[in-house]
Protein backbone atom coordinates (compact mmCIF):
# COMPACT_ATOMS: atom_id res chain seq x y z
CA UNK A 1 0.00 0.00 0.00
CA UNK A 2 1.00 3.64 -0.38
CA UNK A 3 0.45 6.66 1.91
CA UNK A 4 -0.80 9.93 0.34
CA UNK A 5 -1.59 13.20 2.12
CA UNK A 6 -4.43 15.60 1.21
CA UNK A 7 -5.46 18.93 2.79
CA UNK A 8 -9.08 19.97 3.14
CA UNK A 9 -10.14 23.28 4.72
CA UNK A 10 -7.01 23.53 6.92
CA UNK A 11 -6.87 19.73 7.66
CA UNK A 12 -4.46 17.16 6.28
CA UNK A 13 -5.89 13.92 4.95
CA UNK A 14 -3.48 10.99 5.12
CA UNK A 15 -4.71 8.48 2.52
CA UNK A 16 -3.48 4.91 2.57
CA UNK A 17 -3.93 3.55 -0.95
CA UNK A 18 -3.95 -0.17 -1.61
CA UNK A 19 -1.62 -1.24 -4.40
CA UNK A 20 -3.16 -0.55 -7.79
CA UNK A 21 -1.95 -0.26 -11.40
CA UNK A 22 1.76 0.47 -11.61
CA UNK A 23 1.17 3.60 -13.73
CA UNK A 24 -0.58 5.13 -10.74
CA UNK A 25 2.32 4.52 -8.39
CA UNK A 26 4.13 7.83 -8.27
CA UNK A 27 4.79 10.39 -5.56
CA UNK A 28 1.85 12.59 -4.61
CA UNK A 29 1.71 15.85 -2.75
CA UNK A 30 -1.12 17.45 -0.84
CA UNK A 31 -4.54 18.68 -2.02
CA UNK A 32 -6.14 21.95 -0.93
CA UNK A 33 -9.93 22.07 -0.95
CA UNK A 34 -12.64 23.90 0.93
CA UNK A 35 -15.15 21.09 1.46
CA UNK A 36 -13.94 18.34 3.77
CA UNK A 37 -17.21 16.41 3.62
CA UNK A 38 -17.32 16.29 -0.18
CA UNK A 39 -13.69 15.14 -0.33
CA UNK A 40 -14.40 12.42 2.19
CA UNK A 41 -17.27 11.28 0.00
CA UNK A 42 -15.04 10.95 -3.02
CA UNK A 43 -12.42 9.00 -1.10
CA UNK A 44 -15.09 6.70 0.37
CA UNK A 45 -16.00 5.39 -3.06
CA UNK A 46 -12.74 3.42 -3.24
CA UNK A 47 -11.99 0.33 -1.22
CA UNK A 48 -8.72 0.29 0.62
CA UNK A 49 -8.57 4.02 1.21
CA UNK A 50 -7.91 5.06 4.80
CA UNK A 51 -8.43 8.74 5.71
CA UNK A 52 -6.79 10.46 8.66
CA UNK A 53 -6.90 14.17 9.53
CA UNK A 54 -4.14 16.61 10.42
CA UNK A 55 -3.09 20.21 9.69
CA UNK A 56 -0.57 21.42 7.09
CA UNK A 57 -0.32 24.26 4.48
CA UNK A 58 -0.59 23.22 0.81
CA UNK A 59 -0.25 24.51 -2.76
CA UNK A 60 -2.26 24.45 -6.02
CA UNK A 61 0.27 22.08 -7.58
CA UNK A 62 -0.46 19.61 -4.80
CA UNK A 63 -4.20 19.99 -5.48
CA UNK A 64 -3.75 18.82 -9.06
CA UNK A 65 -1.50 15.88 -8.07
CA UNK A 66 -4.02 14.31 -5.72
CA UNK A 67 -6.97 14.86 -8.10
CA UNK A 68 -5.02 13.00 -10.79
CA UNK A 69 -4.39 10.16 -8.35
CA UNK A 70 -8.05 9.83 -7.40
CA UNK A 71 -9.18 9.89 -11.02
CA UNK A 72 -6.74 7.11 -11.90
CA UNK A 73 -8.18 5.05 -9.09
CA UNK A 74 -11.60 5.38 -10.76
CA UNK A 75 -10.25 4.31 -14.17
CA UNK A 76 -7.61 1.68 -13.36
CA UNK A 77 -8.18 -0.07 -16.67
CA UNK A 78 -6.58 2.82 -18.57
CA UNK A 79 -2.85 3.54 -18.43
CA UNK A 80 -3.18 6.78 -20.37
CA UNK A 81 -3.94 10.11 -18.70
CA UNK A 82 -3.80 12.76 -21.43
CA UNK A 83 -3.95 16.54 -21.42
CA UNK A 84 -7.67 16.60 -22.24
CA UNK A 85 -8.50 14.31 -19.33
CA UNK A 86 -6.37 16.37 -16.96
CA UNK A 87 -8.11 19.55 -18.08
CA UNK A 88 -11.54 17.99 -17.52
CA UNK A 89 -10.52 16.86 -14.04
CA UNK A 90 -9.34 20.32 -13.08
CA UNK A 91 -12.46 21.95 -14.51
CA UNK A 92 -14.70 19.58 -12.54
CA UNK A 93 -12.84 19.69 -9.24
CA UNK A 94 -10.96 22.94 -8.88
CA UNK A 95 -12.18 25.74 -11.11
CA UNK A 96 -15.23 27.67 -9.92
CA UNK A 97 -17.36 29.77 -12.25
CA UNK A 98 -17.82 33.44 -11.41
CA UNK A 99 -20.03 35.92 -13.27
CA UNK A 100 -18.47 39.37 -13.64
CA UNK A 101 -20.38 42.38 -14.92
CA UNK A 102 -18.22 44.98 -16.65
CA UNK A 103 -19.41 48.60 -16.49
CA UNK A 104 -17.94 51.14 -18.90
CA UNK A 105 -16.80 54.33 -17.25
CA UNK A 106 -18.50 57.49 -18.49
CA UNK A 107 -16.39 59.75 -20.69
CA UNK A 108 -15.10 62.73 -18.74
CA UNK A 109 -13.74 66.11 -19.85
CA UNK A 110 -11.43 68.15 -17.64
CA UNK A 111 -10.95 71.89 -18.11
CA UNK A 112 -7.42 73.02 -19.00
CA UNK A 113 -5.73 76.23 -17.84
CA UNK A 114 -6.11 77.83 -21.29
CA UNK A 115 -8.99 80.06 -22.30
CA UNK A 116 -9.43 81.74 -25.70
CA UNK A 117 -11.11 85.16 -25.79
CA UNK A 118 -12.39 86.09 -29.26
CA UNK A 119 -15.25 87.22 -31.48
CA UNK A 120 -16.73 84.85 -34.06
CA UNK A 121 -17.87 85.39 -37.65
CA UNK A 122 -18.92 82.93 -40.33
CA UNK A 123 -17.19 82.29 -43.66
CA UNK A 124 -19.24 85.13 -45.22
CA UNK A 125 -18.12 87.65 -42.60
CA UNK A 126 -21.38 87.72 -40.68
CA UNK A 127 -20.70 88.31 -36.98
CA UNK A 128 -22.46 86.52 -34.13
CA UNK A 129 -24.44 89.04 -32.05
CA UNK A 130 -27.02 88.96 -29.24
CA UNK A 131 -30.69 89.16 -30.18
CA UNK A 132 -32.06 91.50 -27.53
CA UNK A 133 -33.03 89.53 -24.44
CA UNK A 134 -33.79 86.29 -26.29
CA UNK A 135 -31.82 83.11 -25.51
CA UNK A 136 -30.44 82.93 -29.05
CA UNK A 137 -27.66 84.40 -31.17
CA UNK A 138 -28.03 86.04 -34.58
CA UNK A 139 -25.62 86.34 -37.50
CA UNK A 140 -25.36 89.88 -38.87
CA UNK A 141 -23.12 91.81 -41.25
CA UNK A 142 -21.83 94.74 -39.20
CA UNK A 143 -20.89 98.06 -40.78
CA UNK A 144 -17.83 99.97 -39.63
CA UNK A 145 -18.11 101.44 -36.16
CA UNK A 146 -20.58 98.81 -34.89
CA UNK A 147 -18.06 96.55 -33.22
CA UNK A 148 -19.77 97.04 -29.87
CA UNK A 149 -22.49 94.63 -31.03
CA UNK A 150 -20.08 91.75 -31.45
CA UNK A 151 -20.38 88.99 -28.91
CA UNK A 152 -17.11 88.40 -27.15
CA UNK A 153 -16.67 84.69 -26.49
CA UNK A 154 -14.68 82.85 -23.87
CA UNK A 155 -13.71 79.40 -25.16
CA UNK A 156 -12.84 77.09 -22.28
CA UNK A 157 -10.72 74.20 -23.54
CA UNK A 158 -10.99 70.63 -22.24
CA UNK A 159 -9.02 67.40 -22.31
CA UNK A 160 -10.32 63.84 -22.14
CA UNK A 161 -8.37 60.78 -20.90
CA UNK A 162 -9.77 58.80 -23.84
CA UNK A 163 -10.25 61.16 -26.81
CA UNK A 164 -13.13 60.10 -29.06
CA UNK A 165 -12.47 62.56 -31.89
CA UNK A 166 -8.74 62.84 -32.69
CA UNK A 167 -7.67 66.20 -34.11
CA UNK A 168 -10.46 68.07 -32.33
CA UNK A 169 -10.49 70.11 -29.11
CA UNK A 170 -13.49 69.89 -26.77
CA UNK A 171 -14.58 73.42 -25.80
CA UNK A 172 -17.37 75.28 -24.04
CA UNK A 173 -18.45 78.54 -25.67
CA UNK A 174 -19.34 81.03 -23.00
CA UNK A 175 -20.08 84.72 -23.41
CA UNK A 176 -17.37 86.80 -21.75
CA UNK A 177 -18.20 88.55 -18.48
CA UNK A 178 -21.41 86.56 -18.07
CA UNK A 179 -22.58 83.12 -16.99
CA UNK A 180 -24.23 82.36 -20.36
CA UNK A 181 -23.08 79.41 -22.47
CA UNK A 182 -24.08 78.01 -25.84
CA UNK A 183 -25.85 74.66 -25.42
CA UNK A 184 -27.05 72.11 -27.94
CA UNK A 185 -30.29 70.72 -26.50
CA UNK A 186 -33.39 68.74 -27.40
CA UNK A 187 -36.65 69.88 -25.86
CA UNK A 188 -38.47 67.16 -27.80
CA UNK A 189 -36.73 63.89 -28.69
CA UNK A 190 -38.70 63.69 -31.94
CA UNK A 191 -37.23 67.00 -33.17
CA UNK A 192 -33.70 68.00 -34.15
CA UNK A 193 -31.43 69.63 -31.53
CA UNK A 194 -31.44 73.42 -31.15
CA UNK A 195 -28.82 75.96 -30.06
CA UNK A 196 -29.70 78.12 -27.06
CA UNK A 197 -28.01 80.26 -24.44
CA UNK A 198 -28.09 78.71 -20.96
CA UNK A 199 -27.27 80.33 -17.65
CA UNK A 200 -24.71 78.25 -15.74
CA UNK A 201 -23.49 79.07 -12.25
CA UNK A 202 -21.03 76.17 -11.78
CA UNK A 203 -17.31 76.29 -12.56
CA UNK A 204 -17.53 73.40 -15.07
CA UNK A 205 -14.08 72.12 -14.10
CA UNK A 206 -15.12 68.57 -15.04
CA UNK A 207 -17.95 67.54 -17.35
CA UNK A 208 -19.08 63.91 -17.55
CA UNK A 209 -20.98 62.27 -20.38
CA UNK A 210 -24.62 61.88 -19.35
CA UNK A 211 -24.25 64.50 -16.61
CA UNK A 212 -27.43 64.76 -14.53
CA UNK A 213 -27.42 68.56 -14.87
CA UNK A 214 -27.06 68.38 -18.66
CA UNK A 215 -23.64 70.03 -18.73
CA UNK A 216 -22.52 67.72 -21.54
CA UNK A 217 -24.86 69.77 -23.78
CA UNK A 218 -22.35 72.62 -23.43
CA UNK A 219 -19.46 70.77 -25.06
CA UNK A 220 -18.47 71.13 -28.71
CA UNK A 221 -15.64 69.62 -30.71
CA UNK A 222 -13.69 72.48 -32.23
CA UNK A 223 -11.93 71.30 -35.41
CA UNK A 224 -9.59 73.69 -37.19
CA UNK A 225 -8.78 73.33 -40.89
CA UNK A 226 -6.83 75.46 -43.34
CA UNK A 227 -5.61 78.81 -42.09
CA UNK A 228 -8.51 79.85 -39.89
CA UNK A 229 -11.61 77.73 -40.57
CA UNK A 230 -13.28 76.24 -37.50
CA UNK A 231 -16.26 73.95 -37.08
CA UNK A 232 -18.10 73.31 -33.81
CA UNK A 233 -19.73 69.88 -33.55
CA UNK A 234 -21.94 68.96 -30.62
CA UNK A 235 -20.40 66.34 -28.32
CA UNK A 236 -23.84 65.32 -27.08
CA UNK A 237 -25.33 65.03 -30.57
CA UNK A 238 -22.58 63.94 -33.00
CA UNK A 239 -23.04 65.09 -36.59
CA UNK A 240 -24.75 68.36 -35.58
CA UNK A 241 -22.82 71.60 -36.08
CA UNK A 242 -23.24 75.25 -35.13
CA UNK A 243 -24.32 77.03 -38.30
CA UNK A 244 -25.66 80.27 -39.78
CA UNK A 245 -28.04 81.03 -42.65
CA UNK A 246 -26.87 82.76 -45.81
CA UNK A 247 -29.17 85.71 -45.09
CA UNK A 248 -28.55 88.41 -42.49
CA UNK A 249 -30.35 88.63 -39.16
CA UNK A 250 -31.16 84.92 -38.96
CA UNK A 251 -30.78 82.72 -35.90
CA UNK A 252 -27.63 80.75 -35.28
CA UNK A 253 -28.77 77.14 -35.28
CA UNK A 254 -27.59 73.53 -35.31
CA UNK A 255 -27.42 71.72 -38.64
CA UNK A 256 -26.03 68.59 -40.23
CA UNK A 257 -23.22 68.74 -42.78
CA UNK A 258 -25.50 68.14 -45.74
CA UNK A 259 -27.73 71.12 -44.87
CA UNK A 260 -27.48 74.27 -47.03
CA UNK A 261 -26.10 76.40 -44.20
CA UNK A 262 -22.72 77.80 -43.21
CA UNK A 263 -20.82 75.87 -40.56
CA UNK A 264 -17.30 77.29 -41.00
CA UNK A 265 -16.26 80.08 -38.65
CA UNK A 266 -13.30 82.34 -38.00
CA UNK A 267 -12.09 83.39 -34.56
CA UNK A 268 -11.14 87.07 -34.64
CA UNK A 269 -9.27 89.26 -32.15
CA UNK A 270 -8.02 86.16 -30.38
CA UNK A 271 -6.37 86.38 -27.00
CA UNK A 272 -5.19 83.27 -25.15
CA UNK A 273 -5.48 83.61 -21.39
CA UNK A 274 -3.79 81.25 -18.94
CA UNK A 275 -5.74 80.86 -15.73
Amino acid sequence: SKITKMACGGFELIVALETFHSDCMFGFDELDCSDLLSMGGRCGMHKGVKVEMGTHPHSMKQVVNIIVALQRMKHKQSTEFGDDELLNVIMENVIEEHHVNFVSAAQSYVKTIYNVQCSVCDAFQKTLVRSGGSPYLMAKTLKGGNDQYKVRFSLSTYMSPTPTKPGSQPVCLGISKSNLYLACTKADQSKPPTLVLKEINDTLDTIVDGDAKGYDHLLFYRTESGVSNNTFESVKFPGWFISTAFDDDERVEMCQKSTARINNFMLNDKEVIKS
